[in-house]
């Protein structure tokens, strides 16, 4: 009963993070000290870092609805990214805040004038209603990172 009383505070701590929504990624880091009490913190992952002179992109849009899709429905939504700067687009990594959502993007420096795409794929089996999910997408510009959505009427 003693070990159960002890692990408790983990174990609430772990249900505590997994059930955030819209966060980036975090780390549950746990502790034991010398009397044998277990702690629990949450840590921040850093976001990516960005390499590369800055340059400046433009999204053909930043935000889609899928409208009405049937639960258990894979659907994908592909967004184009412009470089409209001086030095190559650079996109690092493209975080989603939510386990649902895998992206996929260009990795290859995007040249002055080119197009690169980021796309993200929805699994909406968990889901029921209207839904909004997010993704950041880091990448030598300015104000990063960028944020890109969309939306979805999950159907029974």
């Amino acid at each position: 009963m003693k070990k159960l009383v002890k692990v408790f505070p983990l174990i609430a701590a772990l249900a505590l993070v997994s059930c955030k929504k819209d966060q980036s990624a975090d780390q549950l880091v746990a502790q034991q000290d010398s009397t044998g009490t277990t702690t629990a913190a949450v840590v921040e992952t850093p976001a990516a870092p960005v390499s590369g002179p800055l340059t400046t992109a433009a999204l053909s849009e930043s935000s889609y609805s899928f409208g009405k899709i049937k639960k258990g429905d894979q659907v994908e939504h592909v967004y184009e990214i412009t470089n409209t700067g001086e030095n190559p687009l650079i996109i690092s990594e493209v975080k989603p805040a939510c386990g649902c959502t895998a992206p996929d993007y260009t990795k290859d420096p995007i040249m002055p004038g080119q197009k690169g795409t980021i796309t993200l794929k929805f699994d909406s089996a968990s889901f029921d209603g209207m839904v909004s999910k997010q993704a950041e997408v880091f990448a030598n510009v300015e104000k990063s990172p960028i944020v890109i959505s969309f939306t979805a009427d999950i159907q029974p």
